[in-house]
């Protein structure tokens, strides 16, 4: 019975630190700056896809939640902060959408079936990370106003930047879902 109550214990220990791990990586990804063209790249969204695939819909809704909640109570965790503010303020300003889309993203990248050809895999992420970028344009435009340019200010600067984010992904989720499964 001891056994038993110290492997679960390890479980829920491990399961704790992989969290905390993720919402440690999302905050570094929000934090550097790749120069891109024609905007600085972050690794935000990638890191969003990857910890979906990594750890699964349940583990990763926690851990961007958590990151969320950080952000939220003034944590400066989000990409811009302390910069542009932090806490309630920031969060309901214009990125919103998209870091609500992150929630949504993480689930989809955690429970689809990324055991198919390369191929497959690509559209699978450009579907995900589609639903951050619907998301984000749906509260920019209520936010701003629908009569203003929202897809050339809140998608089209980050086209070359995701579809570079989605590729190097590919590539590497064969690895992802082999770690998926030592956790």
């Amino acid at each position: 019975m001891e056994i038993v109550k110290q492997k679960t214990n390890l479980k829920i220990l491990k399961k704790i630190l992989l969290i905390f791990l993720g919402t440690i990586l999302l905050t570094l990804s929000a934090k550097i700056k790749i120069p891109f063209y024609p905007v600085p790249m972050t690794m935000q969204t990638f890191m969003v896809l990857l910890i979906g695939i990594a750890l699964g819909w349940k583990m990763s809704l926690i851990t961007i939640s958590i990151y969320l909640a950080e952000g939220i109570l003034g944590i400066p965790v989000f990409a811009g902060t302390p910069e542009k503010g932090i806490g309630i303020i920031y969060f309901t300003g214009p990125t919103m959408g998209y870091l609500i889309g992150f929630l949504l993203a993480t689930f989809l990248a955690g429970y689809l079936n990324f055991k198919t050809n390369l191929f497959f895999i690509f559209f699978k992420l450009i579907f995900c990370v589609s639903t951050i970028y619907i998301l984000g344009i749906l509260w920019l435009g209520f936010l701003i106003g629908w009569d203003k340019p929202i897809i050339q200010l809140g998608v089209t600067p980050f086209i070359f930047a995701e579809l570079f984010k989605i590729l190097l992904l590919t590539l590497l989720t064969n690895k992802i879902i082999k770690f998926r499964k030592f956790i």
